[in-house]
Parts: C-alpha cells; structure tokens; sequence
C-alpha cells in the first residue's frame, strides 16, 4: 500500500443542499462534535459554587463575610409570594432543583439582620426550612443562633 495519493480521477458525490429551516452551526475543528465552553467559569457560576468547593478550586478564593443562609421549600399558602420576593432580595440568591425538589436559597449577612427576621418568621411555621451558618449546616441553627442574631436588631 502506497500513502500517495490515487492517479485516477474519482467520481464526487453531490453535496445536498442545507435546509432552509436548519440553523447553520460549524463545530469545532479540535473536539468535534463537542461545543465550544469557556475555559475559565464565569463570576456568577464562582458565585453558586459551595464554600468548600471554591476553597478547594481557586488558589487565593474571596474572602466572604459571615453570614446565614435559609433554605427553604415551596409551600401554599398566602405569604410564600411574599417570602420568594424577600428571598430574591438577597445579593446572593439561588432556585435549586425543579418541582417538588425544588429549593429556594437565601444568604444573609448580619448587616441585613432585619431582612432576615421578616422572612424568618414568614416561612417559620409554613415549611421546614434549612439554616446554614457561614454555608455549613450546623448543630442547634434555628433554635440557638438565630435568636443570638435577632439581638443585633435592637440596635
């Protein structure tokens, strides 16, 4: 077998034509058929990454202050409305899930104690909610830190 190429002259085959209603898309040339991603992550997927995992990801990872963050499900009733709406307020907001899995989560800082307070006790008794301190779940949250949080609300 020779790798040069054959004298004869071969017969090509018609290229069809693209159709009219498909889109035009050129994968490409080093991972076909692969798309083409971003090779670094974008500020709002470091953003929903977990604190463990951006730690453990990023040599020098931004410093966040400490905060608390509620997490809690869909419920019926007349205040959920309300409650998304004071949750979406939050600068780091997150839906997680879908349907019955889905999953609204909220982070506080204390500067934004009150905000907190008003969504605490909307979803208090309507839903069993979450409460991460500094994004880890820890023992006694809504029965011992959140009170000790409530204090900064008389000042």
């Amino acid at each position: 077998m020779a790798d040069t190429p054959s004298t004869g002259t071969q017969a090509s085959a018609p290229v069809p034509a693209p159709d009219a209603g498909a889109p035009e898309f050129r994968p490409g040339e080093r991972f076909w058929p692969y798309a083409q991603l971003e090779e670094e992550p974008s500020d709002e997927e470091l953003a929903r990454l977990d604190g463990d995992l951006r730690e453990a990801l990023l040599e020098h990872p931004p410093a966040r202050p400490f905060s608390f963050t509620i997490v809690f499900a869909p419920f019926t009733g007349p205040v959920y409305r309300q409650a998304v709406d004071l949750a979406r307020a939050t600068s780091d907001y997150a839906e997680t899930g879908a349907g019955p899995s889905l999953r609204h989560r909220a982070r506080f800082t204390a500067d934004r104690a009150a905000a907190l307070h008003r969504l605490w006790e909307l979803i208090d008794r309507e839903t069993a909610a979450e409460v991460l301190v500094d994004d880890r779940p820890v023992p006694y949250a809504r029965e011992l830190w959140l009170p000790l949080l409530w204090y900064l609300l008389s000042r």
